[in-house]
């Protein structure tokens, strides 16, 4: 009998059910912070910056999402320098979500580390799992993209604007479409 936490077999990556105490607090902490920092834009970004530091896991010097921005738990989330979210993303982080300097991701994207088992009496269980993303440094996502769990996006890749992306994106590769395939850029 596995006698560890719900909350520390989440972050394994392994099946775990999301509504224990422990995971409803940290759901509740995170949901007060949302509140307060979705209401946040006409504040600096210096303001908005000090509020990313207090709920993320980290956040590197001049990154910025721009509110509405929504996530899981916060903290499995990492942001290096200078990284940019636009308006409206979505990071369910139940694992880690690394997201490399000079990142830039365009409105509504959606990065899901959560998944759910394939066998139905599982899910009956209310079992879930999640499985880690790693973006590089210098991508840009475009608005709407959909990062599926487990994908590693490699440096200086661009993913195409309502793209759907199922598998890991080599580094300096132009992806698009749904699935997302690689493909030459369009100028």
């Amino acid at each position: 009998m596995d006698e560890r936490s719900e909350k520390a077999k989440m972050l394994a990556g392994d099946l775990y059910i999301a509504n224990s105490p422990e995971l409803i607090a940290d759901s509740a902490r995170i949901f007060a912070w949302m509140a307060r920092y979705n209401a946040s834009l006409a504040e600096t970004v210096e303001a908005r910056h000090a509020m990313l530091v207090e709920a993320l896991g980290s956040v590197g010097a001049g990154a910025v999402i721009r509110p509405p921005f929504h996530c899981d738990y916060g903290y499995n989330i990492s942001l290096g320098d200078g990284v940019f979210l636009n308006f409206n993303c979505v990071i369910l982080d139940v694992v880690a979500v690394t997201i490399g300097a000079g990142t830039q991701i365009g409105s509504c994207v959606q990065i899901l580390t959560a998944d759910h088992p394939r066998d139905p009496a599982l899910r009956a269980r209310m079992l879930e799992s999640g499985k880690p993303i790693s973006i590089g440094r210098n991508v840009w996502i475009g608005g709407g993209a959909i990062i599926l769990p487990g994908v590693t996006v490699g440096d200086d890749a661009i993913i195409g604007a309502g793209s759907v992306v199922t598998r890991d994106v080599p580094a300096g590769a132009t992806v698009m479409g749904n699935p997302a395939r690689v493909r030459t850029p369009i100028d």
